[in-house]
């Protein structure tokens, strides 16, 4: 193509992405301007996508990690041919729009993720190149290779100032993740100013020694040097980053290189300078030269070959290749195995039990000859998180296959990792920590549930229960911190086969991610059917019920022993096991008047933590309102009321 044609295709995307933000008065013009160039070049000349089916499997994928500048990927996408009308990039971030502030994975056409906490995009990237590598490892055969995606990013000055991004960098490093490559929009200016202020260390140093392969290009606008570098990066073993130095707002006279061009509306003033400096036309606003626009919207017939070729390939794999085929379809299409739940447990009454992580453990061996889509791992805890699939190999740079994930001690990592490998698809991810430890996952957690992810996060170790590593280690808080996430369904078994179901539950749940709450002691095995999907259940009634005792996970067992007593003294009580508050919300209102029937007013909720929001079930809660202590289980539960004794006190005084 001419220079002439791609220096105006590439000025359409500054311009379309700065049209936009002003016509919103709000928005980020700098990163669009400044990394037209780099978005260009990857678009047009490596990223395999069709505009015309955003979820063919055989696509590269792409993710804006700066998801404040996402006015350049709205800009690619309409132009390219998805199904983003022009009329909704000047609809940019109101009411309604397919164009929001930050790209939203499930709302926009084309957007692999959701975007705008910075870090983030860089490390589901991450997550995703993971789940194509142990795709590939098991799929692939000699000249059929049908899962060979790339993981192109654009990453930030912002985005490699956060935590997360050093620990899914390292991650990715260590396991040699060829197939992630991100090109970072080094303009070095950040909202206070210049990232002189707060970020002077060697970056290309700091990627070397994670392991990933460091390429330089000087000038953020040269098509050809980027070019060139991606290619080089498609052939190397290991994760690259291409450092391209650009300038934010490029264009821009009076804003660019500043860091006035990043947050805010150019101005009609600058906006017309700017175009005037670069001999674009000022007038109409969104205005796109019919020459660039064809170009652009070659990428539909071009996507429709690259589909179809894909198609043809994968077709005749299954000839060869049928049991393997019909499985890869399988997982493709995210179905489950006919009779899956047929291999799940059933655990007999057992006064000595197991801790529920215990019986996680045992439901995830179980579950993994069945199920071969079901992989994960733990932040440096598999022992006590009880997550290693008996019998196969870890997933390690030399053995992709491997279902078993050492994460280390990157909890922030792995729950956006998690995120990636469950966006990529073909594969059922889940990653453990200690609850405590489910504020370091919570980003993750929060951008799995807003994007309606099915994450499954396992934290175990869910009370004071766990004993004599004291208040630094037991959560007190944390259940309600993730009860009160939207579209997050938190899971707090009562023992082993609660939870047996709600494993069940996270596996079938395909609309957003679950939380398994477990428990380091052991639990009785008790003699009930479990009713997990139905978040609440009657458990016993001891006569005609007059009161109802409620609670979740260990302390079901305990509000059992003293419905006994109360009844010996002639009370009638029901007494309800609540693993999941979002799911008995989810209930029929006549389901929930059977459980909790509002004739029965005396209502006591027992759970070993923070007690605020059980006042919507319960009139009175014995809960913790203060922070742990170092000491023998058993003490501590003494100590902090959890006996029988205190409740059947509390409950008489309902």
């Amino acid at each position: 193509m001419s220079t002439d044609l791609q220096t105006r295709s590439i000025n359409a995307l500054r311009f379309l992405s700065a049209d936009g933000v002003q016509k919103a008065n709000s928005g980020h013009p700098g990163l669009p301007m400044g990394a037209a160039a780099m978005a260009y070049t990857i678009w047009t000349r490596h990223l395999r996508h069709n505009p015309r089916n955003p979820k063919w499997a055989g696509r590269d994928r792409f993710i804006l990690s700066g998801g404040h500048g996402s006015m350049l990927l709205y800009s690619l996408l309409h132009l390219t041919g998805y199904d983003l009308p022009l009329d909704e990039l000047k609809n940019f971030r109101q009411w309604g729009s397919l164009t929001p502030g930050h790209p939203e994975y499930g709302l926009t056409p084309g957007v692999e993720m959701t975007t705008g906490p910075l870090g983030q995009g860089f490390a589901t990237g991450v997550g995703m190149a993971i789940a194509a590598s142990h795709l590939a490892a098991i799929f692939n055969q000699p000249g059929h290779e049908i899962i060979d995606p790339f993981i192109y990013a654009i990453v930030t000055d912002g985005d490699l100032m956060e935590g997360v991004t050093s620990e899914a960098a390292s991650l990715a490093g260590h396991l040699s993740l060829g197939r992630l490559i991100y090109l970072y929009d080094d303009n070095r200016i950040s909202i206070d100013g210049s990232t002189d202020l707060a970020f002077t260390e060697d970056r290309a140093e700091r990627f070397r020694s994670y392991g990933w392969q460091v390429l330089l290009v000087d000038d953020g606008n040269d098509v050809e040097a980027m070019d060139k570098m991606i290619q080089e990066a498609k052939s190397d073993p290991r994760p690259t980053i291409i450092m391209c130095r650009t300038t934010i707002g490029f264009g821009a006279p009076n804003r660019q290189g500043t860091s006035k061009a990043h947050g805010e509306p150019l101005g009609d003033e600058e906006l017309n300078a700017a175009k005037d400096n670069l001999g674009w036309q000022k007038e109409p606003r969104f205005f796109i030269p019919e020459d660039v626009l064809e170009f652009y919207r070659k990428a539909v017939d071009h996507g429709r070959e690259l589909e179809y070729d894909w198609k043809m390939r994968f077709d005749a794999y299954k000839r060869i290749h049928p049991e393997l085929g019909v499985d890869l379809q399988r997982r493709l299409n995210g179905e489950l195995p006919e009779d899956w739940a047929s291999a799940l447990p059933v655990f007999p009454e057992d006064a000595k039990g197991m801790g529920t992580r215990v019986a996680s453990g045992k439901v995830i061996n179980a579950l993994a000859p069945i199920l071969p889509e079901l992989i994960g791992g733990s932040a440096d805890l598999a022992p006590s998180n009880n997550t290693k699939i008996d019998g196969v190999p870890a997933f390690q740079k030399d053995s992709y296959q491997g279902r078993n994930f050492h994460f280390g001690v990157r909890e922030h990592a792995m729950g956006s990792a998690l995120n990636g490998m469950a966006v990529f698809g073909g594969v059922i991810p889940y990653g453990a920590t200690f609850l405590v430890f489910a504020d370091y996952v919570r980003p993750a957690v929060r951008l799995a549930a807003l994007s309606h992810i099915p994450t499954i996060f396992i934290f175990t170790h869910d009370s004071v229960g766990l004993g004599e590593d004291g208040p630094t280690h037991q959560p007190i808080e944390h259940l309600l911190s993730l009860r009160i996430i939207p579209n997050l369904v938190v899971i707090r078994p009562a023992d082993a086969n609660e939870t047996v179901q709600a494993w069940k539950v996270a596996i079938e749940r395909r609309d957003g991610p679950t939380v398994l709450a477990l428990s380091r002691q052991n639990l009785p095995t008790l003699a009930m059917t479990a009713q997990v999907e139905k978040g609440a259940y009657v458990v016993k009634d001891f006569g005609q019920p007059e009161m109802i005792l409620m609670a979740s996970g260990s302390e079901v067992s305990l509000i059992l022993e003293a419905a006994k007593k109360l009844a010996e003294d002639g009370k009638g009580v029901r007494v309800v096991s609540f693993p999941s508050w979002e799911l008995f919300e989810k209930q029929d209102a006549g389901y929930r008047e059977s459980v909790l029937p509002k004739n029965i007013q005396k209502r006591l909720a027992v759970e070993a933590g923070s007690g605020i929001g059980w006042e919507r079930y319960a009139k009175s809660v014995i809960g913790i309102d203060h922070f742990g202590a170092s000491a023998p289980a058993k003490v501590i539960f003494e100590k902090f009321g959890f006996t029988v004794e205190n409740v059947v006190a509390k409950a008489k005084e309902l």
